[in-house]
């Protein structure tokens, strides 16, 4: 059988070649061996995205559970993984589960594990659960019929999107938001975030919010170059003030101004960090991962906030949030969570924020940036995704490793930091990070300079350098 491996969020594996009934079987059989070692009548939260399978697998899962005597919350129909997790705190389960693989194409499904406080489960039981997992699955699952299960009480359905809704009634002005001027569109990208948005701010102008669970071959992770047609979309209507867009689990943001432009996550939790301080009174520690932009520590600096970077992977973070007080907590990718909700990633509970600030400020997507800028100073920021064979990536690696980069081109190292990757700083605030995927043959380089032509300057030497006469 297969050997199932949990990566910085998860299993994932492509649909029907290891992400299978039976291996998903085994999964589901090891989380509630550990669940009946460490918790007395243990409960469960389990949810889908809108993905190929979603519910065959979600069944499967509840159906192994049971099995071993385990009560599941099964959520009807598909729901994002933050709806899962804030349903894990609102029922006061043990676990919540999410048959979802995020962000990856279609031909992709996963695992995802949430720990009762409703984040991501932390590395070290996520470690104890994988070491659980059987090379052959105890139980047939075509033989478990969740009709038993359900009559015995054992599965009990659960409408988390309307939990969901109703957390956001409580906790938002979206008053403020339905009677400003605001002109709002949003991309659900034929995620699990598709119907939240309208149930709450129905006059808002919807893309790519019906079930399509191929993602019309598009992988639904919010940047850029995957939002080509809602950025076209904002363009050409001319009155549309702000746009959102969320993954296939909508826990990941991606946000357009009214001239179509993506804004990266960086200026949303600069945006968020001033917001929260000035305007909600809010304090508490900021972290971010080690990709992000070392702007925040200038922005924390001048709110005298604390501020801590942890490694690349949300979870990292979330173990921060629950043992200490933060107000913020964010990635380079999309991923920010902030104090009052749970410690998640939540792309559409970020994406009211930003419209609520804009609501009450009065001010554009283009004006909250210009007040950032005052207190950071401007900036561009840009990632290049270089795919490349395995053994070019391992020999750039090993180069960073032993320091044997001194320069890039034109541009001279003054310093480097390598918490996570390896990142070069240079003049002029500056900088450069190279980064290894773990689980496919890319190096990401991230690069943040004065302003956008300046950013590609640095990534072109960069990649000129690395790859030499390879270089696109």
């Amino acid at each position: 059988m297969t050997t199932i491996k949990f990566g910085t969020d998860g299993w994932r594996a492509i649909i029907a070649n290891e992400f299978t009934v039976a291996n998903v079987a085994r999964v589901a059989e090891a989380t509630g061996q550990w669940l009946l070692k460490n918790k007395k009548n243990p409960t469960v939260v389990l949810g889908h995205d809108s993905r190929f399978g979603g519910q065959l697998f979600a069944e499967t899962t509840a159906a192994i559970l049971c099995n071993q005597g385990i009560k599941v919350f099964l959520a009807k129909g598909f729901v994002s993984t933050p709806m899962v997790s804030l349903g894990t705190v609102k029922q006061k389960a043990d676990l919540g589960i999410v048959i979802t693989a995020s962000h990856n194409p279609s031909e992709y499904n996963g695992f995802k594990l949430k720990g009762s406080y409703g984040g991501p489960l932390l590395p070290e039981k996520v470690e104890e659960i994988e070491n659980m997992i059987p090379k052959k699955g105890s139980f047939d699952p075509d033989n478990l019929d969740i009709k038993q299960f359900i009559d015995k009480g054992l599965i009990e359905y659960i409408d988390l999107e309307t939990m969901y809704c109703e957390h956001v009634e409580t906790n938002f002005d979206l008053d403020l938001i339905r009677k400003s001027r605001l002109n709002l569109a949003y991309d659900a990208m034929y995620g699990a975030g598709q119907n939240v948005v309208s149930r709450l701010l129905p006059n808002t102008a919807l893309l790519h919010c019906e079930y399509n669970p191929s993602f019309k071959g598009q992988a639904p992770e919010p940047i850029h170059k995957n939002l080509l047609e809602f950025s076209a979309l904002i363009k050409r209507e001319k009155k549309i003030d702000c746009g959102l867009a969320t993954d296939g689990d909508a826990d990941r943001i991606g946000l357009y101004d009214k001239d179509g432009n993506f804004i990266d996550s960086n200026h949303i939790i600069l945006i968020l960090i001033k917001y929260l301080y000035e305007q909600k009174g809010m304090r508490g520690k900021v972290v971010t991962a080690f990709s992000v932009t070392p702007k925040v520590a200038r922005m924390c600096e001048h709110f005298g906030l604390k501020h801590q970077v942890t490694k690349i992977g949300f979870k990292h973070i979330a173990g921060t949030m629950v043992s200490e007080d933060v107000m913020l907590g964010g990635e380079e990718s999309g991923g920010i969570a902030i104090n009052g909700h749970i410690p998640e990633r939540d792309g559409i509970w970020i994406g009211l924020t930003i419209w609520e600030c804009m609501a009450s400020s009065g001010k554009s997507l283009q004006e909250l940036i210009k007040d950032v800028y005052a207190i950071v100073g401007p900036f561009s920021f840009e990632r290049s995704d270089l795919h490349i064979n395995e053994s070019l990536k391992n020999t750039i690696i090993e180069n960073c490793k032993q320091n044997n980069y001194k320069s890039f081109g034109d541009y001279q190292i003054q310093r480097t930091e390598n918490l996570d990757g390896y990142k070069y700083f240079f003049a002029n605030d500056e900088w450069l990070m190279i980064r290894a995927s773990g689980t496919e043959p890319v190096l990401r380089n991230y690069a943040e300079s004065s302003s956008s032509k300046r950013t590609f300057l640095i990534l072109k030497a960069v990649e000129q350098a690395l790859m030499g006469d390879k270089a696109v």
